[in-house]
């Protein structure tokens, strides 16, 4: 199909689903496109069960939570998602922005906004767990409950691992953390958090053989050069991940380190282009999710005026009174 928006937002994340919110804000008729099909970009992707510390207004909040609210933020404004579908190629036209998706459609836009985050990811894959992808192996966890009651065992040595292993342990009937060195790239304190939890934890271990006949039944490690079996019905293989910005690094942007360089306006080096969240990139950056919701406003408010330039750079306040 072909759309027609005022805004597309390329990347349905935390910081493009506020920058829905604030489009619809701005008056702006808005579509999101996200390859994922769920929004929620990395977050819904790879941790919904974390909780987030530095989010403002939250001492804590369950990533899944927040993007629920964010979602139904946008929603007030009905934004138009186009999810589980890329966006491939970006072209100018008269009147703004096409944009061609990988289904054949189009968008029409006054203005592209990416935030697109750290871009397209792939999971690393465990090597022994060749053929089981789906019959006992994950990537992510998108619903504890569906582990109840299961043995699990995750494979790495990272904070998504450890991060893993909290959520998980209230579920399954057991949990064990196998990585292949003594030490640990996850934070000291998560790890302490595991251990006390009675999480087994087991090191200098490699993953020989998955085994099973109607499903995952056991794990084949060699630890120290002895042979040993853990039970599993799953298999975490959180092994960090690959990324990329994919068909965005074709689009004539500047790019810095696979970040895209944007002015204060969060313009980027084409015309009705810009950036906000994790892929834009400018001195002093720093990637936080607060920063990207910030960056959002900051953009949209500059697009709006893009589009009409008799509008304010400035609407007021969402809480000033009509």
């Amino acid at each position: 199909m072909d759309h027609k928006v005022d805004l597309l937002v390329v990347g349905a994340g935390p910081t493009g689903l506020f920058a829905a919110y604030y489009a619809g804000f701005r008056d702006l008729s808005v579509a999101l496109v996200d390859s994922l099909p769920e929004a929620g970009g990395q977050i819904t992707a790879m941790y919904p069960e974390k909780m987030i510390f530095d989010v403002a207004g939250f001492p804590a909040v369950r990533g899944r939570d927040l993007v629920t609210a964010l979602v139904e933020q946008a929603n007030q404004w009905d934004p138009r998602y186009l999810l589980g579908s890329q966006a491939r190629t970006l072209s100018t036209v008269d009147d703004g922005i096409v944009v061609g998706l990988a289904d054949g459609g189009t968008v029409t836009a006054g203005a592209v906004l990416i935030t697109a985050g750290i871009g397209e990811f792939r999971p690393r894959p465990l090597p022994a767990g060749d053929g089981w992808l789906g019959r006992g192996v994950v990537h992510f966890v998108p619903a504890l409950s569906a582990h109840a009651g299961q043995d699990v065992v995750v494979v790495g040595g990272g904070d998504s691992a450890f991060d893993w292993a909290l959520a998980l342990h209230p579920f399954a009937a057991s949990v064990t953390v196998v990585h292949r060195r003594a030490t640990f790239r996850a934070h000291p304190p998560t790890v302490r958090q595991v251990r006390d939890l009675g999480v087994e934890v087991v090191t200098n271990a490699e993953v020989l053989e998955l085994r099973g006949e109607d499903g995952l039944a056991e794990v084949e490690l060699k630890v120290e050069g002895e042979r040993r079996v853990l039970p599993a019905q799953t298999v975490v293989a959180a092994l960090g991940f690959t990324a990329d910005l994919g068909p965005i690094e074709s689009w004539g942007l500047d790019l810095d380190h696979r970040a895209i360089v944007v002015d204060t306006t969060m313009r980027t080096a084409r015309d009705r282009v810009y950036a906000a969240g994790d892929v834009a990139q400018y001195p002093g950056k720093v990637k936080l999710i607060a920063t990207g919701f910030g960056e959002a406003a900051t953009a949209v408010n500059n697009i709006a005026v893009r589009l009409n330039p008799e509008a304010h750079l400035f609407p007021g306040h969402s809480s000033a009174e009509s």
